[in-house]
């Protein structure tokens, strides 16, 4: 399965994708001539994302319909994913220059041969969380035993097990493991006590449904929220990633990747700094989630962003260390793990953002956001 998890759309849960254009706060704006190099020709090149269009890649589409690609002599083409569609498969195809996804997906490809690097790790908190309703009284994982524990599976599943085994439950015995589809259905039908939700889709499609029992939409206070943060199992998600083998031998590339970086990031720190706008470029781009929930999207996928700990994109070893160490150590209900040891060296590096992240700095760019502050969003029925 993909990655995270969509609103109306089929099967497979993942990334999202989205279209900005706007004008644009700093770099050039829409219509703008972009900069290009010595020749004034553009570099072509293909990312590929995760899943459809959405707020989940808001600043990818940001940085393209802003011009920040083209202010780096880039001309990217940003590719969907479909049902079946692997973004590292697509990378290591040749079929794209670089790909969104979640770190603990990548790490069973690396093991099984695939040469990708994390370049630079853009969410630095988990979206993942089980919720469930408040007269359940499930506050923590400990609480998940003898309970109906919905998971996706596909990859999706692995925080879960994890906090569940640290709570010393036994997933074998001590749960009822639901097969979970990719809606919050059997979860609002009362067939799951505890279901998996982003904090940036699922979460919102219950706050976007009728409580039968007022008539009103739910709010937050119906819901408990595990947060696997806060429980201490969190994996990294949506990372860039980059073909190994060109990064170690084509200068070009590597060179092309720190100009990738950089300008993606500028299209993430607009994301921060306009939410709205940016919620309304991707909804104007065509996504088919409302607009509502673009903009809870936009502004739940900032907070797993900002404050960044050591800069935007940066991997910090402690949350690659413990991710490792999950993927390694966690066995899910087929009694399979991720991995069976440590990925080589070449998984991550943080030469490109560094200096994608320098130059950031220099033209006056505020990569921490330790002054963020997230909006207030009110959710409308179905998102709209």
């Amino acid at each position: 399965m993909r990655h995270s998890i969509r609103i109306a759309a089929s099967v497979g849960a993942v990334g999202i994708a989205t279209a900005l254009a706007l004008t644009g706060c700093s770099g050039s704006t829409p219509g703008s001539s972009p900069s290009a190099g010595g020749d004034g020709e553009l570099t072509p090149v293909t990312l590929q994302l995760q899943w459809v269009a959405q707020a989940q890649f808001a600043g990818y589409y940001a940085a393209r319909d802003l011009g920040y690609y083209q202010d780096e002599g880039l001309d990217v083409t940003i590719n969907e994913a479909g049902t079946d569609t692997v973004p590292i498969d697509e990378l290591a195809a040749g079929n794209a220059d670089y790909a969104i996804s979640w770190v603990p997906k990548v790490l069973g490809s690396i093991e099984q041969g695939t040469n990708v690097t994390d370049v630079a790790q853009i969410y630095e908190r988990s979206g993942t969380t089980q919720i469930s309703f408040k007269d359940k009284d499930i506050t923590t994982a400990a609480d998940l035993k003898g309970k109906k524990v919905g998971s996706w599976g596909y990859g999706n599943q692995w925080e879960l097990f994890a906090g569940m085994q640290k709570a010393g439950i036994d997933t074998d015995k001590d749960i009822s493991l639901v097969q979970q589809a990719f809606d919050m259905n059997g979860f609002l039908a009362g067939d799951i006590d505890a279901a998996q939700a982003m904090t940036y889709n699922e979460y919102a499609q219950v706050l976007e449904s009728i409580n039968p029992a007022t008539g009103k939409l739910y709010t937050p206070d119906d819901l408990n929220v595990i947060d696997w943060n806060d429980e201490g199992t969190a994996m990294l998600q949506d990372a860039i990633w980059a073909d190994a083998d060109k990064l170690a031998n084509d200068s070009a590339y590597a060179d092309q990747t720190v100009k990738f970086i950089k300008a993606s990031i500028k299209g993430w720190l607009y994301a921060r700094d306009h939410p709205q706008e940016t919620a309304d470029l991707v909804v104007k781009d065509g996504s088919q989630l409302g607009a509502s929930h673009q903009l809870w999207q936009t502004n739940e996928v900032n907070k797993l962003i900002w404050p960044s700990t050591s800069g935007i994109g940066m991997i910090n070893q402690d949350e690659w260390d413990q991710t490792v160490d999950i993927a390694k150590n966690t066995k899910d209900n087929t009694g399979s793990t991720i991995i069976t040891a440590d990925p080589p060296s070449t998984a991550f590096s943080n030469e490109y953002v560094t200096k994608a992240l320098d130059e950031l700095k220099s033209e006056g760019e505020d990569v921490l956001g330790t002054d963020f502050t997230p909006l207030t969003v009110t959710l409308k029925e179905g998102g709209k």
